[in-house]
């Protein structure tokens, strides 16, 4: 973050200085959490259902905070401190980082889906990065609270942002966008992921259209043209489509599949040919390379630039990550989310994998509403069709048992273990030499501690 003065904060924020002094410091850091403070940096206090931040006030100024915004003001301020004064937080949060966001007049990408967003965020900036300094949302902060800390974290050496938003209701993506102000606007795909509470897709279509309310007048629409929903958007932008389809302005022409080291695949555009080499499986991975070469073309990137840009993506987190263990045991750890779209994505990966046995280790998907026991079902049924040699269907919910009884009535092999740890002795016990294990669930059922149990015993070659 590039220094901000008391008095522009609290200009941005439309808030009262409560102990102004010409002494006050620039402030170049925001924090959020008082456990995770930068010295000097400004404390805004959130607050959530279960906490308030105003109570870690005093404690996060003890700890070298040089001041705070405050809805609720402390009892006795310190003279040595600033106390910022605004109606709420939150908002006072989304106008600091919307005029901080002003400051910089480089290209500012965003990006949502149902379906692979921050492995779009990753490829876009990693093509990007072949060329410019890129600044990218970092893990998850893609929220209300993510994506304002994230936009506070441009400086001056920045050349493009990539900026990744999510949601699961609607008004939320509008919200975000507010302080991003796209240059560029990408959705990835139109799937089941938050349908419990948008309704259906078409709910999801229109949520996800909110990307476009605060796209700059002459910005660029990137979408998935072989998503049939997407396709029916027709917004008063200048829209490239990506995909298969004759009617994609950045076409997929060809796709080699190599496994888990990756694909080979040939992007086709109004102005040039692409043979990209991804280093990451999946089929799918074309669409995010086809969506970042149509970027990397509208910021005046060579081919040059952009093949080597694709070559040096690196998944990020638990996205389809490839962990090789002994004796040709391999993790596929894809554990970071999951919807029908993703998890059926993950078992044709683990399904077309050269290995003597292939197992998959499957959790519970969230927010999918009414058609939630059919698509854990699906799951379920799908894997045995694919022929993968044994399911562990793992959670203490309906949800699983939908899973395993998808795998046994398809014809399917199938264990079901009501907890994590009451399954890690079998999955140990099943992941003998020459076998491949798929772990797969929603965050929530914090799957990564068994791909790090499993990863205790099975130490890398």
């Amino acid at each position: 973050m590039e220094p901000m003065t008391v008095g522009q904060i609290a200009a941005a924020v439309d808030g009262v200085w409560l102990n102004p002094s010409e002494n006050a410091p620039a402030v170049s850091a925001v924090c959020t959490d008082s456990r995770k403070l930068t010295p000097g940096c400004l404390f805004l206090p959130w607050v959530g259902e279960r906490f308030d931040g105003h109570d870690f006030i005093d404690g996060a100024l003890a700890s070298g905070a040089a001041g705070c915004l405050c809805a609720r003001v402390p009892e006795t301020l310190r003279e040595d401190k600033f106390y910022i004064q605004v109606p709420d937080t939150r908002l006072a949060l989304k106008a600091l980082a919307s005029a901080y966001r002003d400051r910089f007049s480089i290209p500012v990408i965003q990006v949502t889906g149902s379906v692979g967003k921050t492995t779009t965020k990753e490829m876009i900036a990693a093509v990007l990065g072949a060329k410019l300094q890129v600044w990218k949302t970092p893990e998850n902060y893609n929220n209300d609270v993510g994506t304002p800390l994230t936009l506070l974290g441009l400086t001056a050496e920045h050349q493009a942002a990539v900026i990744e938003t999510g949601m699961n209701h609607f008004g939320e993506i509008e919200y975000l966008t507010e302080m991003v102000k796209p240059d560029i606007a990408v959705i990835s795909n139109i799937g089941d992921a938050h349908i419990e509470y948008l309704g259906s897709r078409e709910g999801i279509l229109k949520a996800k259209c909110e990307i476009f309310t605060h796209l700059k007048p002459d910005g660029l629409a990137v979408l998935n043209g072989d998503d049939a929903l997407l396709d029916t958007v027709a917004e008063p932008f200048c829209t490239i489509r990506c995909g298969k389809s004759e009617h994609c302005q950045a076409r997929i022409a060809e796709i080699t599949d190599y496994g888990v080291e990756g694909i080979r695949c040939t992007i086709v555009t109004e102005k040039d040919r692409y043979l990209l080499d991804v280093p990451a499986p999946g089929e799918h991975m074309a669409y995010a390379a086809a969506i970042a070469v149509s970027v990397g073309e509208a910021l005046g990137l060579s081919r040059e630039e952009i093949v080597r840009g694709a070559a040096s993506y690196v998944p990020s987190g638990s996205r389809m990550r490839v962990l090789r263990l002994q004796s040709r045991r391999m993790l596929l750890d894809d554990c970071y989310n999951a919807s029908p779209q993703s998890v059926a994505a993950a078992l044709e990966i683990l399904a077309r994998t050269e290995c003597d046995k292939r197992v998959a280790v499957l959790g519970d998907m969230g927010e999918l509403g009414d058609i939630k026991n059919r698509a854990h079902y699906n799951m379920g049924a799908l894997a045995a069709m694919l022929g993968i040699d044994l399911v562990f269907a793992i959670g203490s919910g309906n949800l699983a048992g939908k899973i395993a009884d998808g795998v046994a009535l398809s014809g399917g092999s199938v264990q079901y273990f009501p907890t994590k740890e009451e399954a890690l002795p079998e999955l140990r016990r099943q992941l003998v030499p020459g076998t491949v294990m798929l772990v797969k669930a929603s965050h929530a059922m914090k799957f990564g501690w068994l791909v790090e149990r499993l990863q205790e015993t099975q130490t890398g070659e």
